[in-house]
Order: structure tokens, then sequence, then C-alpha cells
């Protein structure tokens, strides 16, 4: 059942909250990112950026560089889909800022069909690489609806 365009940008803005709320846990300095993963309107996953498990929570060098090893929310949030039983296929990300080139490869990958984002990354290949996949983007540009 298809949900009415002002019920989903209610959804979508409210995803989209607690993707921010979510970037909030994260021990990145430069930028603090969050990623809410939602199917059949469950949510099945969530992440931040930051380090792997197990290493320290510093993700800048003393030069304010980010680490290379620091995994972006995207890749954290589908990661932990795979290790669960769930799958990301036919699902919605929300994300507080658009993919990079390499999420974007693994968000083709794992299934996702739709990604709802706020802000703009400085590089836009990676939403521009989903959009020609034929994945669903959409910019909520006025964080009025979100807060």
């Amino acid at each position: 059942m298809e949900k009415s365009t002002s019920k989903q940008l209610r959804y979508d803005s409210a995803y989209l909250k607690m993707a921010v709320s979510w970037a909030g846990l994260s021990h990145c300095g430069r930028k603090k990112v969050g990623a809410i993963i939602v199917k059949d309107e469950m949510i099945i996953s969530d992440g931040y950026n930051g380090t792997p498990a197990g290493f320290d929570n510093c993700c800048e060098d003393t030069d304010g560089n980010t680490q290379w090893y620091v995994l972006h929310a995207e890749a954290n949030a589908i990661l932990k889909v795979a290790k669960s039983t769930n799958n990301c296929k036919g699902a919605t990300l929300y994300l507080t800022l658009s993919p990079c080139r390499d999420c974007s490869k693994l968000i083709l990958q794992a299934g996702i069909r739709r990604v709802v984002f706020l802000d703009k990354y400085k590089d836009t290949e990676g939403i521009d690489f989903l959009q020609s996949a034929g994945v669903e983007t959409i910019h909520i540009q006025h964080t009025d609806h979100v807060e």
C-alpha cells in the first residue's frame, strides 16, 4: 500500500530526525553523520560514522584529517544488517549527508531502492551514480521539517 505524499513526507522527516539524533553519537570532530535503514515500515538498522569496533574512538589524526579506517554511517548501517538475518532489499536509507561514491556502490549492491538525505556531500558523484542506477533519491533541503 502506497502512502500519500504528505504522509510520506511526515515519515521521511521523522526518520531524518532519528538520523540526526544518531549522528550525535559519532565521535568524529569534523563531521557527524547518521543513518537509519527502514524496510517494510520498520527500522532494521542504524549507524553513524566512526572507527571500527575495538579501535580508539578518535576519527581524526593530529592534523585534523580523517583516519583512513573510519567507516561512514551508511556503511556501518549496511554492515549491521549483513550481520543479522535481515536484508536491505527494497529498503529506504535515511542520511544526514548524501553518500560518497564508495558508499553509493554499497547502497546499490545492498538492494536499497530509496535514499532520503538532508545535506549534499561536496562530491555529488555518489548521488548521480544512484540516480543513474534507478535508485530514488530525495533531498529534503529545508531543515524546517527536521529538528
